[in-house]
């Protein structure tokens, strides 16, 4: 009988069958040979997790109530069940990744310190890290910015760097991608992943977590995967299941196929809006019906992309045979592609969407008409508030004046009508709100998709052909997400169009999106500063939260490779395309959009014919062999990582200082402070900023005392390995609302003594004076990105215990992880209900024999209390807080 990691025998060995391509014999765990009629109504995606239940039962970690839970889905969807998961693997990026390895680093000396085997810390499940959030554009519109931009990564990352190629030496099982590769979700999608496993002769379904919440965008090859911290993402690397609760399955039927004039952004765009309203968080979407057929894999993937941004845990689109063609035109063999058909065949996972007899059942189904998708952007400040291409102008210059909200900016009129002239390079121009400063073609959300940038490039051959030009002073930039892009762009003959709209290459990985758009120019900022415009940014990427893309872009909107390119030569995104030209020809007449919008006949042409296998080997088949700078990385090679104390970027993280082998003991919560006050979806871009460090800041100050210049200080996602930098970064963000104060900033009130300071100040000193804090927040607490150092920063500022109204599935596990107390108020209550300043006293009380969603009484100081449901959720969970921690938990076991 074969055995489990754990050496516990597997109940299910009789399930394994062999299976014979192309004249090798391999072995799969048939589930249809459970013959049990649930299994052909289960929804695909879970059917995913009940193979790995099946194969990876030992009655110890998973176990056998597991695969009947999973085969109940029906009825146990609704009942908060718990069941262990083992992925197959873990993706990582560089922001992520970086604290991860330190980890992994530091727990190798804890190991070590307390008499164990330090090479026993080393990732169990393959893990994947790919080096792409590092890179900003700090040059655009030239022809050596990708040059110059990565010479400035390297220089700025070089600790990083170098430690991460320790990780790569040092560290089993684990591939490292160096940085100018691509974006992680691109890369992953065209060659990390596998669709199906062959391990020693065992097939099985590709499936994986990852330390980026986008992780879902592999869902569109049929792939299960979602994001979770990087906490948990490291329990996963050390062999560890995941422990989650059974979701409910919202099959998500797509007819019809898109218009002329829609891309598969606009559908996304739509999508999210429509999922967000229904609420879907928790859940997961599988989509089906014959619109599906109707769509490449490309686009599916731009839609399960965004799958965070409509708040379910996956987007879930199973294999067919647009799948495997994708596999074909993406350079995989031809043996691999003969495995992934007949193991998902033989196991039932293998889809035709034109056939309705293979519909599964589903917790609630809706639907939509691809042909009613029309052109739209989603912002200006939240990635689901989707507005159509002809309401935008309005929909902007009503926000301007609206009330300050996530969809108003609280301006009076006149200030909303104000022009500002300025020079730049010579000539004059002129800023208003509404002007486009930043224009970027970014993101793995769309550059991944051939259609959309062959649309943009297409569109920008023919506004040049008409003499169109984007302003000067508008930051345009395209950084695509793998070489790939640049092959098809260029042998498409459309890259030189988009270089003469300023649309250069400038490094290829995660930049605008997720804040690294550099700086504008300084006649920009100070337009924008002195007169407090409401400047914007269109970027085709994913996230568009407040203070995230630029601090001097207060709008920004998400928007397809061609609509990013249409507004950059408006500039301005108060433009009707219906009536308002472009600009006018070289013959003085009159240039409207449409007239220039590229056909999705002529996209497919080009594209038919531009994007061959070829491109992806020759690509890939380098991947791992870096570039000149990253070769003459000299890491050194050593079990241990020899710290470097006098490092700004890598340092040993205090989260297990003081460990023992004993359990800790868990401790009241008594007289707590709230060190904060916030309102409703205050995001980990608010918790944890991954952008620029501002030259007034805790962090500022702690680098200037080491002897940086503000030139030096890089951003925070680069700093993620130092916890110095991150603890004085959290809640750093210059949107950040708190409620003891009159405006936005990263400031709080210290309330016994009435001061305002910034967040850390504060922090340090309740801790001088030995008080507790917790968090006061409201709902959707922590969402937007998995950052794992929006609750290690919290954590490490003294924050006990946060309570909310409702919480992001992947940052309260990150909380849990940390040995935080989620505290969530009762249905109907708020802070306001109860009457909570903030200012109170708070007292919690953990019982010794806590269970999972257990209800707790909060006690305020002035004698009133309320009751509150402690948030975690299994008795996994409980037994990591009980440990002090996910990695304690798992450090001790390893002794």
């Amino acid at each position: 009988m074969a055995e489990t990691a754990e050496g516990k025998p597997n109940p299910y060995t009789h399930l394994q069958q062999p299976l014979n391509i192309a004249g090798t014999q391999y072995s799969y765990y048939s589930l249809p040979t459970l013959r049990d009629a649930r299994y052909d109504k289960l929804p695909y995606s879970i059917r995913v997790l009940l193979e790995s239940a099946v194969r990876n039962c030992d009655n110890f970690e998973v176990t056998e109530k597991d695969v009947q839970n999973l085969l109940s889905w029906e009825t146990t969807q609704k009942q908060s069940v718990e069941v262990a998961f083992k992925p197959s693997r873990v993706i990582l990026q560089d922001f992520t990744g970086v604290p991860a390895v330190v980890d992994f680093a530091a727990m190798r000396d804890v190991v070590k310190r307390l008499g164990g085997d330090p090479q026993k810390i080393n990732p169990v499940s393959p893990a994947d890290l790919v080096i792409d959030h590092s890179v900003q554009v700090d040059v655009a519109r030239s022809a050596d910015a990708l040059e110059k931009n990565q010479e400035l990564e390297f220089q700025r990352n070089h600790e990083r760097f170098l430690f991460l190629k320790w990780g790569a030496k040092a560290l089993k099982n684990m591939l490292i991608v160096p940085p100018g590769s691509g974006i992680v979700h691109q890369v992953n999608l065209e060659y990390l992943s596998r669709v199906v496993f062959n391990r020693d002769g065992v097939l099985y379904p590709d499936s994986l977590v990852g330390t980026d919440s986008h992780t879902t965008m592999i869902n569109g090859l049929g792939v299960v995967g979602w994001g979770v911290g990087g906490i948990e993402a490291e329990a996963v690397m050390l062999g560890q299941a995941i422990s989650m609760v059974i979701p409910e399955v919202v099959g998500y039927k797509l007819v019809g196929k898109l218009g002329r004039l829609a891309t598969s952004t606009d559908a996304v765009l739509t999508i999210t809006k429509h999922l967000r309203q229904l609420g879907v968080v928790g859940k997961f979407v599988e989509f089906f019906g014959p619109g599906v057929s109707q769509l490449s894999i490309a686009d599916r993937a731009t839609i399960s992309n965004m799958c965070p941004e409509y708040g379910a845990t996956i987007g879930f689109f199973p294999v067919d045979e647009q799948s495997m063609t994708y596999l074909q035109q993406t350079g995989r063999d031809e043996l691999k592609l003969q495995t992934c058909e007949a193991y998902l065949r033989a196991n039932r996972m293998f889809r035709n969407y034109n056939c309705p007899d293979e519909d599964p059942n589903y917790s609630q189904v809706v639907e939509m008409d691809l042909s009613t998708v029309v052109p739209c952007c989603s912002g200006p400040k939240r990635p689901h508030d989707r507005v159509s291409v002809s309401d935008m102008k309005q929909d902007f210059l009503t926000s301007l004046t609206a009330k300050v909200g996530f969809k108003g900016f609280g301006l009076t009129a006149e200030h909303a009508d104000k022009t500002v002239p300025f020079v730049y390079e010579q000539k004059e121009y002129t800023l208003r709100s509404g002007s486009v400063v930043i224009a970027a073609i970014t993101s793995c959300t769309n550059t991944s998709n051939p259609s959309v940038m062959l649309g943009a490039g297409l569109l920008a051959q023919k506004a040049v052909e008409r003499g169109l030009s984007v302003p000067p002073y508008v930051k345009t930039s395209l950084s695509p997400g793998s070489g790939v892009v640049t092959f098809y762009l260029q042998a498409s003959g459309v890259m030189s169009a988009l270089e003469r709209l300023g649309f250069d290459v400038v490094g290829y990985g995660c930049m605008t999106c997720i804040g690294n758009s550099g700086p504008l120019a300084d006649v920009v900022s100070d337009a924008i500063d002195k007169n407090d415009l409401v400047t914007c940014g269109v970027l085709s990427g994913n996230r568009n939260f407040e203070g995230r893309i630029h601090p001097q872009t207060r709008a920004n909107y998400l928007a397809s490779p061609p609509l990013v390119i249409a507004y950059a030569l408006a500039g301005t995104v108060c433009i009707d395309f219906e009536k308002d030209p472009l600009g006018v020809d070289s013959e003085g007449r009159e240039v409207f959009l449409w007239d220039i919008w590229p056909t999705r006949e002529e996209i497919q042409l080009v594209e038919r014919e531009t994007v061959v296998p070829a491109m992806f080997q020759d690509v890939y088949s380098k991947i791992t062999q870096g570039n000149t700078r990253w070769n003459e990385l000299d890491a050194p090679d050593a079990e241990l990582y020899p710290w470097d104390p006098k490092s700004t970027y890598i340092q040993p993280p205090p989260f297990f200082e003081g460990m023992t082998k004993e359990l800790p003991r868990v401790e009241n919560i008594k007289e707590a402070y709230a060190l904060l006050n916030l309102g409703d979806s205050v995001t980990t871009d608010h918790i944890s900023p991954a952008g620029s460090i501002a030259r007034n800041s805790p962090a500022a100050r702690y680098l200037a005392a080491r002897g940086l210049t503000p030139r030096e200080f890089n951003s925070y996602g680069s700093r993620r390995g130092n916890d110095a930098i991150m603890v004085r970064g959290t809640f750093a963000n210059i949107r950040l609302v708190n409620k003891f104060l009159s405006k936005p900033g990263p400031r709080t009130l210290h309330i016994p003594s009435g001061e305002e300071m910034d967040i850390f100040d504060a922090a340090e000193r309740y801790r001088a004076e030995g008080k507790q804090v917790i968090i006061l927040a409201g709902k959707e607490y922590g969402s937007g990105s998995s950052r794992d150092w929006a609750a290690k920063g919290p954590f490490l500022l003294g924050v006990k215990a946060v309570i909310a109204e409702s919480y992001e599935r992947i940052h309260r596990s990150n909380l849990v992880g940390m040995g935080i107390v989620p505290l969530q108020y009762r249905k109907g209550e708020t802070a306001e209900t109860l009457g909570l300043t903030g200012k109170e006293l708070f007292s919690i009380e953990l019982p010794a024999d806590l269970k999972p969603g257990q209800t707790l009484s909060v006690k305020l100081g002035d004698g009133r209390s309320f009751d509150a449901l402690c948030r975690f959720d299994t008795d996994v969970e409980l037994a990591y807080f009980r440990h002090g921690g996910i990695l304690n938990f798992m450090i001790r076991r390893m002794l």
